[in-house]
């Protein structure tokens, strides 16, 4: 596995910062229908449930927008990945369609609130750290266009940001090409409904991209 830590800057503003890491062979496509069924059935039950001002109050989810107000940036103008995709399940009853890891990681993030990077293990360059980004630090995030990032926690390779919770690059996004797979769930609480999303996460991988070559970690 890419190795991966917490800064002690990032550490220091949220004691109880944790991250999930999988690491895996997948196999990419562009669709499974027995998965988007899943996923479309996901969406009724929370479409259901939940109204648009409660999203914010979820557990994984007012841990994380704490964690943002913490570092410095805005949780409600640079919205995480998780709210933000509850509140379209909750407003549109609908999400984007990508591929099947991508739509396996956002089937998890929208039942559990937690926020989650997904990379192409073989796009980061040397080991990753989780830390606060720093002013001029931009990248290009995934269907956001030039992202600023000061503030926000983001991990960095030797390269460079490459993710945050609000969104990940460009330059290490999962895409039909992707062999090796890196999925870090963000757990800001120290929430006890970690490890069964990473169950979640490791199963769907399995049944529906082929997953193999496991390496799981806990950073702490």
């Amino acid at each position: 596995m890419k190795e991966i830590s917490i800064s002690p800057e990032l550490r220091e503003k949220v004691t109880g910062i944790r991250l999930s890491c999988i690491e895996c062979d997948v196999q990419v496509g562009e669709k499974n229908k027995i998965l988007w069924e899943k996923i479309e059935n996901k969406i009724i039950e929370l479409s259901n449930l939940l109204e648009v001002e409660n999203i914010s109050k979820i557990e994984a989810i007012a841990d994380s927008r704490k964690a943002y107000k913490m570092c410095g940036k805005d949780p409600a103008r640079y919205r995480l990945s998780a709210e933000a995709l509850l509140r379209r399940v909750v407003k549109r009853k609908e999400l984007y369609q990508v591929n099947n890891v991508v739509d396996l990681l956002n089937l998890v993030s929208i039942s559990t609130g937690f926020s989650i990077g997904g990379y192409d293990a073989d796009k980061i360059n040397g080991g990753a750290m989780f830390g606060i980004g720093k002013r001029d630090e931009p990248y290009e995030g995934i269907g956001r266009g030039e992202l600023n990032i000061e503030f926000m926690p983001v991990f960095r390779d030797d390269t460079g940001a490459f993710g945050t919770p609000t969104s990940d690059s460009v330059r290490t996004s999962v895409s039909l090409n992707t062999k090796r797979f890196l999925m870090i769930v963000i757990d800001y609480g120290a929430s006890e409904k970690l490890e069964k999303a990473t169950k979640m996460a490791v199963d769907l991988l399995k049944t529906f991209a082929g997953a193999a070559r496991f390496e799981i970690k806990t950073i702490v």
